[in-house]
């Protein structure tokens, strides 16, 4: 699985991005939330991916941050929604925002980002709540800068999220575990220590 890109912009073509890597031109889906954000072509850039095969294709998509990839994976498991529309969502909307709508269970609000009707916002409500609950409160730590040492306790937040625990109980239980200078190696250490315990 590709999980990161660091290479050489060639061109932007929204949604179309091409990045050369070590002589490899890997061609990738982004949402403009990304797009906005890229240097000019000719530089260096480095892009968080999501690598999704289907029976009759290939797709990679990138990221400049680790909340926009998670909120696309969370979209991604809503049924009936595809990676156009989860990339349409957050072409349309902020990951903040997105995860404010959510948890505010603002329906109408969300039908206003295109691809995205009545019924379909009431299922990203009902299956994403307690996913962006968790990923709400990290996400300020999550949006660093490429290149840019991300927050220990965000990357703690998702590396134990990714193990399976619920999004509301990793945040409770890395505000309860995380002090001062600690790594996110030690505050999942901790934090797994607290979940056994408890």
């Amino acid at each position: 699985m590709i999980g990161r890109l660091r290479g050489t912009l060639i061109s932007k073509q929204p949604p179309w991005l091409l990045v050369e890597v070590g002589g490899v031109g890997y061609e990738l889906e982004a949402p403009m939330s990304t797009i906005y954000d890229l240097p000019q072509t000719g530089k260096e850039v480095t892009l968080l991916t999501h690598y999704a095969v289907k029976e009759d294709s290939v797709a990679l998509y990138g990221f400049l941050h680790e909340s926009e990839r998670a909120s696309f994976r969370n979209l991604l498991k809503v049924s009936g929604i595809g990676a156009k529309t989860a990339l349409a969502v957050l072409s349309g909307v902020s990951t903040q925002d997105f995860a404010r709508l959510v948890q505010a269970g603002d329906v109408v609000a969300l039908t206003k980002i295109p691809g995205i009707g009545k019924k379909t916002a009431e299922r990203i409500v009902v299956e994403l709540r307690d996913r962006v609950d968790g990923l709400g409160a990290s996400m300020p730590g999550l949006a660093a800068a490429p290149g840019a040492p991300a927050d220990p306790a965000a990357e703690a937040t998702v590396a134990l999220q990714q193990l399976g625990y619920k999004p509301a109980e990793v945040s409770r239980l890395v505000q309860k575990v995380a002090e001062q200078g600690d790594s996110a190696e030690t505050i999942i250490r901790k934090a797994l220590r607290a979940a056994l315990g408890s």
